[in-house]
């Protein structure tokens, strides 16, 4: 029985695509085990799996001040033994790394050991932490044709996102009675990321009487951001958060209004849903979801609409355009070389765990 670790945590990006390979890893009879942080979201994620979970030590490397600049490198020494130590315990054929800061410690660990370490980089450039790994890494993966420009030659590989198949097998019927649809009106689904954008949400609520004269809409609005003066309103359900029922309303859904988050937009391409991608602001983040937008754009599996440029007006007309050639969204992104990301990246596991 080979041997693997799993690494990667501090926001769920970097633990579902994890997720994703563990029914196929279970089939190949892995010995599976996850190296996280003591109390990250990825504890309470993988847990639930019945998978050894093993905590260490970590901090974040920032690029702005913050007090906690001086305490977190100690931290990431001792994380980066606490990952040694068990690096030399387990064993592991193979490291597969989602990122995360957590994840480093257990990469250069995996070096130390000559243990070979595949990684994934979900976003269009390198983030911090797994710039940091690159070297110690025998495979990188990407979602984006253009990263393979940013990435070592010889390791660089196009996978796209490993995505949870249950997405895949929704029932349609159920989500229509769940929600109180009816069928003759086509159902658009609002997804703000797992916090909830209320710049998106606002953009959304502001058209809903002329979006409900010709659709239904979902809504999922993030925590604590539900609007009650709404929730009698017919055609239109919103949600703080939806699990279970999740591949549900993906079978219902025509259309997607999302931001750019890669493991979201990767989803997206999986189902063959045309969306509508409404990208963090450059402002508010490092700019990774206006180019993980635009590549999708480019790659034509999306409509682009930027905070800057996003009102009423044009919010309406994009909808409706991306309603209206649908069909050719759906083709092109049927086309997409990127359709079978697990058995890409299970292929890599097994060939150089060998």
């Amino acid at each position: 029985m080979k041997r693997i670790i799993l690494t990667g945590g501090g926001t769920a990006g970097h633990v579902t695509p994890n997720i994703a390979l563990l029914p196929r890893l279970k089939e190949l009879q892995y010995d599976i085990h996850y190296i996280g942080s003591y109390n990250g979201i990825e504890k309470e994620l993988i847990e639930q799996f019945g998978i050894p979970y093993h905590g260490i030590a970590t901090g974040k490397l920032r690029r702005y001040f913050s007090l906690q600049n001086f305490t977190d490198p100690f931290r990431v020494v001792k994380g980066l033994s606490d990952a040694k130590k068990l690096v030399k315990i387990l064993k592991p054929d193979v490291i597969f790394s989602k990122g995360g800061f957590v994840s480093v410690p257990v990469v250069l660990a995996g070096k130390s050991r000559r243990v070979p370490t595949i990684i994934h980089e979900s976003d269009m450039t390198p983030g911090l932490a797994n710039k940091l790994s690159l070297s110690a890494a025998t495979k990188v993966c990407c979602n984006f044709p253009e990263t393979l420009e940013h990435l070592p030659e010889g390791k660089a590989i196009l996978t796209g996102s490993p995505i949870r198949q249950e997405l895949l097998a929704g029932d349609k019927y159920k989500a229509r009675e769940f929600l109180g649809f009816a069928e003759d009106k086509p159902v658009i689904m609002i997804v703000g990321g797992s916090l909830g954008s209320v710049v998106v949400n606002d953009a959304v609520r502001a058209i809903l009487p002329e979006l409900l004269k010709s659709y239904q809409v979902i809504h999922l609005c993030g925590r604590g951001k539900l609007d009650e003066s709404l929730k009698d309103l017919k055609g239109y359900a919103q949600f703080e958060y939806i699990k279970d029922e999740l591949k549900d309303l993906f079978a219902i859904t025509d259309i997607v209004i999302s931001r750019a988050g890669a493991n979201a937009i990767c989803e997206l391409l999986a189902l063959h849903k045309p969306n509508l991608l409404i990208p963090l602001s450059a402002n508010a983040s490092r700019g990774d979801q206006i180019l993980n937008a635009r590549s999708f754009e480019r790659q034509g599996f999306s409509i682009v609409l930027e905070e800057e440029e996003l009102n009423s007006e044009v919010l309406l007309s994009s909808i409706n355009h991306l309603y209206e050639n649908r069909e050719s969204y759906i083709q092109t992104m049927k086309q997409s070389s990127q359709q079978n990301s697990i058995d890409t990246i299970i292929d890599l596991i097994e060939s150089v765990s060998k």
